[in-house]
């Protein structure tokens, strides 16, 4: 949805390009929403989502804690006022000397789901805590993670032997059921797996004490998804079922649910064409495309609400497609989208839901086009 500091923002200052404008009232308001539904789970955003230093304080300033992906997302957490106490390296391929670097900055909480990830961290990080990541199979998510991150839990059970063996604190496990997880119930199969780890563990007299919940929670594009106070109900009745009265310390990772409906790319229309002269369909051309910040189209997997002040007009069918020179930079072709027939070159298009995932997708300079331009207000 674009509020209307945004449509205010638009009209007044008219940025020349395509640009992503992110109204912070928007971000603080899922913040809220996030430590109500559910308070007892502490809140690590997602920096990869959107690094913006205004989000970044904003988050800090709310007391929420970061999930990061390199050392430089690190060291975006500590600038934006964040302690190292409050940081995870959430990633789980990581080079030894960052790693090191990540220690020195004070960093003591790592992802892990390998014996040779642990092997790493005991020598670059003697000590921290680490906690493996489990894998789950994403159904019902409309931007699945793939098979790249995490382990079964009998292996995790066994790379968390391996780290206490070598010193480090076996703290607990993680998962993440996939980007864009409309389901509320898919966290439960997951809390099962994790349960068993914590039991095998606990026979071995290795006693976790964390769940790492990962993110998955989605916003809204085309279709409403469900609100975080329902996801917060289902999270807790799966924890109560597999854990009853021992629930241990869990962490949450929102980053799409965070910031994605605070942020509007505004774009243009460079051309409307047609292959054929009997061609069924329009081409439509923006000023941004996959390599501008829209890389989730990929496959078709999110289909952004895309707004015109045409909209009451006619619509039909059309091909939506970026401006470079690259025959992969089509956005929607598979599944048309519905555009107004009075469509015409130069007109604005708003498309919303942009707030993650977009400025770290955007490729720099690829055709001579500049990186996406970003506006926090």
């Amino acid at each position: 949805m674009t509020t209307q500091r945004i449509r205010d923002f638009l009209a007044t200052r008219r940025p020349d390009g395509p640009c992503l404008v992110v109204d912070l009232d928007v971000v603080r308001d899922n913040f809220h929403a996030f430590r109500h539904a559910m308070p007892d789970s502490a809140i690590y955003y997602a920096v990869k989502a959107n690094p913006a230093p205004e989000v970044l304080r904003l988050l800090a300033s709310l007391g929420s804690n970061f999930d990061c992906a390199s050392v430089a997302e690190i060291e975006m957490a500590l600038d934006a006022g964040a302690t190292a106490a409050r940081i995870s390296y959430g990633n789980t391929i990581k080079k030894e000397r960052d790693v090191a670097r990540a220690h020195a900055l004070g960093i003591n909480l790592f992802a892990v789901d390998s014996h040779e990830e642990v092997e790493k961290i005991s020598r670059a990080a003697p000590g921290a805590r680490v906690f493996c990541r489990v894998l789950t199979d994403g159904e019902g998510a409309e931007w699945p993670l793939s098979r790249k991150f995490g382990c079964v839990p009998q292996m995790a059970v066994d790379v968390l032997v391996y780290a206490h063996q070598l010193g480090l604190e076996s703290y607990g496990v993680s998962f993440h059921v996939g980007s864009q997880m409309t389901k509320v119930d898919a966290w439960d199969d997951a809390l099962a797996d994790a349960k068993r780890v914590f039991v095998s563990l606990a026979k071995q007299g290795i006693h976790l004490q964390m769940v790492n919940m990962g993110g998955g929670f989605p916003t809204k594009y085309l279709r409403d998804v469900p609100t975080a106070e329902a996801y917060g109900k289902a999270i807790f009745a799966s924890l109560r079922a597999h854990f009853g009265n021992q629930i241990p310390h869990t962490i949450i990772e929102p980053g799409r649910g965070m910031v994605g409906n605070a942020g509007v790319i505004k774009a243009e229309v460079v051309l409307i064409s047609k292959k054929s002269d009997n061609d069924a369909a329009r081409w439509v051309f923006l000023d941004i495309g996959k390599f501008g910040g829209l890389a989730e189209t990929m496959d078709e997997a999110i289909r952004y609400p895309i707004r015109t002040e045409r909209d009451s007009d006619e619509m039909e069918p059309c091909v939506i497609a970026g401006p470079t020179c690259d025959s992969a930079d089509v956005l929607y072709e598979k599944n048309l989208y519905p555009l107004p027939v009075s469509l015409t070159i130069g007109d604005e298009v708003l498309i919303e839901g942009t707030g993650a995932y977009t400025t770290t997708y955007s490729a720099v300079a690829f055709n001579g086009f500049d990186p996406l331009k970003a506006y926090i207000i």
